[in-house]
């Protein structure tokens, strides 16, 4: 028996127990890496998007290709592990498919349609498996910072033409 294959167990333990508690991991394809909200379930980690008002997913995850998962600290973002995970992608409706929508549901915040939520994710998204292979429990030396993605979200507006004088009233008292 060698070290790594003394280590197998405890670094299994570790991808599992760091990726249930992370509210997000960075997953690589082919592009630049990103992050994705997931559920830890069966073994795997399970995400959902590449559909209307749902995460998009990186260039190269596709059923049958290998990425890049890092795992990041809830409480700190600093990265804990990285390990590399086999994609599979069920299909909609299968039996794996729905245990996976019962657990991806009940993690989806602000869905404008909770009720049809599962119907919407069948037709118009994609759900895949992400299974754990290889740990690297050697992390980089360097940041790895790298510039935000494009996106079409914004949280700067102009400032309402009203806002300085509602402000200004609110001092006089």
């Amino acid at each position: 028996m060698t070290a790594a294959d003394a280590d197998a167990p405890l670094d299994r333990a570790l991808v599992e127990e760091a990726t249930k508690k992370s509210g997000l991991v960075w997953v690589r394809g082919t592009g630049p890496a990103r992050a994705l909200w997931h559920v830890w379930f069966d073994g795997a980690a399970y995400l959902v998007g590449d559909g209307p008002g749902e995460q998009p997913f990186p260039p190269g995850l596709t059923d049958g290709a290998t990425v890049e998962v890092t795992v990041r600290s809830k409480d700190k973002g600093g990265r804990l592990v990285a390990w590399t995970a086999a994609v599979t992608e069920p299909a909609p409706r299968s039996e794996e498919w729905e245990a996976a929508v019962g657990e991806l549901r009940t993690k989806r915040l602000n869905a404008p349609d909770a009720e049809r939520m599962p119907e919407r994710w069948a037709r118009e998204c994609r759900v895949l498996r992400l299974t754990p292979g290889e740990v690297r429990t050697r992390l980089p030396d360097g940041s790895l910072a790298a510039a935000p993605l494009p996106t079409h979200a914004t949280t700067r507006r102009p400032v309402p033409a009203g806002l300085p004088r509602l402000l200004k009233r609110g001092r006089k008292g």
